[in-house]
């Protein structure tokens, strides 16, 4: 309770009254200070993000929902508001607008990523199909599918004969995700197939990928990849950099399966949720930076 009592007398009244003390002594703004005194990256762009979202300018708060064309005047338009001289800060504007690149940038690839999981796949489509053909090709490239509706697909680890149920879950993203890593990291993606058809610490390739998809998509959702996306994209994060956070995931999970050595498939959701709970550890690290080590053929 008096936790609560002082998160808001400090988040209401003492927060503005230090800011006010600390510009009157240096005549900086806490967004200069944000921008010269942090290293690029997560540690700079997330206090960025706090300073303008609690700011009682309409002008710093709108600048989280400004689009990539309207950023320069948006940065122009929060110097004016600060009354900031760019000839003693320099520096100021090009930081600011990164910081602002990373934010909105985080924003947009959500919107993208939702747009792709509510894509349902579709057998009329001919580029899902090809997708899903592609696929195959690349995880099991000397032997042939026997037709589009076979048994074979479980050898991948689907789990009927048409995936295409398998990707209600998750949509199109979940199907864009194993291709990607399949065409990105054929080597790796094909040693974590082997891996996963083992006798006794098998699992479902497939299956397995669309649930790391679904934990992927949910970390973006709820901001917990803010970090690694400050940290690794000097700009607007694109979906290509969603993809390669998948395959990450997947490389991983693949290797800590193998480490802890489940006694059944049957415990897949308890292991599932400690890799979980240890990827939103490493997210809790600044410097943190989730990036496959193996070398992408792009």
């Amino acid at each position: 309770m008096l936790g609560y009592i002082w998160q808001y007398v400090y988040t209401t009244f003492l927060r503005y009254l230090l800011k006010w003390l600390i510009r009157q002594v240096t005549g900086t703004c806490e967004l200069q200070r944000i921008c010269s005194g942090h290293k690029p990256g997560a540690a700079r762009t997330t206090k960025a993000e706090y300073s303008l979202r609690s700011s009682k300018s309409k002008v710093l708060r709108g600048a989280l929902e400004t689009s990539k064309d309207h950023l320069e005047n948006c940065v122009n338009q929060i110097v004016k508001e600060k009354n900031i001289k760019p000839e003693k800060d320099p520096r100021f504007k090009e930081n600011l607008h990164i910081c602002l690149l990373q934010i909105t940038g985080y924003s947009c690839l959500y919107v993208s990523v939702e747009d792709l999981r509510k894509e349902v796949f579709s057998s009329d489509n001919p580029e899902h199909e090809a997708m899903l053909l592609k696929l195959w090709d690349l995880l099991m490239p000397t032997v042939k599918l026997e037709s589009r509706i076979t048994k074979q697909w479980g050898d991948i680890g689907f789990q009927g004969e048409d995936p295409k149920t398998d990707f209600r879950g998750m949509g199109l993203l979940g199907l864009i995700n194993l291709v990607f890593f399949s065409e990105n990291y054929t080597a790796e993606a094909r040693q974590v197939l082997s891996r996963a058809n083992h006798p006794k610490l098998g699992y479902s390739y497939a299956i397995v990928g669309i649930n790391l998809t679904e934990m992927a998509y949910s970390l973006l959702k709820t901001g917990a990849l803010k970090p690694h996306f400050y940290n690794t994209v000097q700009g607007s994060p694109e979906l290509w950099h969603f993809h390669q956070l998948y395959c990450y995931l997947a490389y991983e999970f693949d290797k800590f399966w193998v480490t802890e050595e489940p006694e059944s498939i049957m415990q897949f959701n308890q292991y599932r949720e400690k890799f979980h709970s240890i990827v939103k550890t490493h997210l809790q690290d600044p410097a943190v930076s989730l990036t496959l080590t193996a070398s992408s053929k792009n």
